[in-house]
């Protein structure tokens, strides 16, 4: 918790007034209480939201089939969910119902300037692409980040929001992916109904200004089991690397967001140019609207801090592939 504390003073970390910055995480799994409970929906759809009192592993299952084609209409009784090898019980399924907290975090560092409307429009369109029930938060990340639209369901101030960043300063990507990854624990926390969580990250280049590291974000990762999605937009320095040096090119700042996304069950995206962007958003928008929503209660009750290895396999259909986090870490007893 110091050292949270430590790095808002120096970044600059900065909130609207009615956001605040996270305490430390001392739960690992998600937290809903009570059972169960059934809602009706306006069109008398039956809904199911989980109150507090029984801790769930949380997952967002992507299922494509053998073309890479989203599949849809699968039930609860198609998946197959193991942990460390052992079969859990699915004790929450949802599909496209299950309302989305999205993070849209804006590298507008100085490298940004040239890039930074083409990107603005991108975002906007990324924005619009929300249903309703869904929420959004947009953090602009330099030298500090600064969240310029606390979570909401306001599209239009989302959009403005997009429209007064501007480009200046150093980037400290992991800062201000670490600190998005708490803020939206946080928000997780208490009686609320189950929500998916996503952050989109979207960067031109390596981070230069980060009090934090790369293993920091991919641990906090790993215990929020948040999806972080990544989009970075190569320069002409790097395409020209790489296509001089061809297999032999590597990049760190691809690697780390190219493990990240893997990692959290996410995708990694590396446009050549920034005009892709809009089309890079809307494959993300896509997925997000085509996912499951499980959850299940642990077999294993030690809460010893452990890493859980999590395999999700649709049954009976080999040819259809599954994609979501590849574990969390298990609660420590104190």
């Amino acid at each position: 918790m110091k050292r949270l504390c430590l790095l808002v003073m120096c970044l600059g970390f900065t909130f609207h007034a009615q956001a605040q910055v996270p305490q430390a995480i001392t739960d690992n799994q998600v937290s809903f209480h009570g059972g169960p409970v059934a809602s009706t929906a306006a069109d008398d759809t039956p809904t199911t939201t989980f109150r507090s009192g029984v801790d769930i592993v949380a997952l967002n299952v992507v299922v494509t089939d053998s073309t890479e084609k989203f599949v849809n209409g699968l039930a609860s009784t198609d998946f197959a969910v193991f942990e460390d090898g052992v079969q859990q019980d699915v004790s929450f399924f949802g599909a496209s119902d299950v309302p989305l907290d999205l993070a849209i975090l804006l590298d507008t560092s100085a490298s940004m300037t040239d890039k930074l409307q083409t990107a603005q429009e991108a975002a906007i369109g990324f924005v619009s692409t929300l249903r309703s029930g869904d929420r959004v938060t947009i953090i602009d990340i330099k030298d500090a980040t600064k969240v310029l639209f606390p979570m909401g369901a306001d599209v239009s101030d989302a959009r403005n929001a997009i429209l007064a960043t501007t480009a200046r300063g150093g980037t400290a990507l992991y800062n201000g992916t670490y600190l998005a990854l708490k803020e939206m624990t946080k928000l997780r926390r208490g009686n609320g109904e189950v929500r998916r969580q996503a952050i989109v990250v979207l960067s031109d280049g390596a981070d230069t200004a980060s009090l934090l590291s790369y293993d920091d974000v991919l641990g906090l990762a790993k215990e929020t089991g948040i999806a972080i999605y990544t989009i970075s937009v190569r320069s002409k320095a790097d395409l020209l690397r790489a296509s001089r040096e061809g297999h032999r090119y590597f990049s760190q700042s691809d690697f780390a967001m190219k493990s990240l996304a893997q990692e959290t069950g996410a995708k990694a995206y590396f446009p050549s140019d920034i005009s892709e962007l809009a089309g890079v958003y809307s494959s993300i928008a896509q997925e997000l609207a085509n996912q499951y929503a499980l959850g299940y209660t642990p077999k294993n009750p030690k809460k010893d801090g452990a890493y859980r290895r999590v395999i999700v396999r649709v049954t009976d259909k080999p040819d259809m592939r599954t994609r979501t986090r590849n574990g969390y870490l298990a609660a420590r007893n104190r």
